[in-house]
């Protein structure tokens, strides 16, 4: 891991992946994954612009656990400053 990493553990985050979407709660960094908590698929964001500045996302699919990303998939991530989804939506 890079002492210049972006990416802070405890920080909630959106991330957009080659094939999904994602929003949780960071709770692990190694060199080729991240491990979100809290987490949901986000298979709608509705408009991007309006979902970083609302929180109000249009269809989520929250995990049981947690899920592992694997950072080579990452396309984006924006720090996400809105309490995550609980529920399916």
């Amino acid at each position: 891991m890079s002492s210049k990493n972006p990416y802070k553990v405890g920080e909630k985050y959106f991330v957009r992946t080659v094939t999904y979407h994602y929003v949780g709660k960071l709770a692990q960094i190694t060199d080729t994954e991240l491990v979100l908590d809290q987490a949901s698929w986000v298979a709608d964001s509705g408009r991007w612009a309006n979902a970083l500045k609302t929180g109000v996302l249009s269809e989520v699919e929250p995990y049981l656990g947690r899920v592992i990303l694997s950072r080579a998939a990452i396309v984006d991530a924006s720090v996400w400053n809105h309490d995550l989804p609980k529920e399916q939506k």
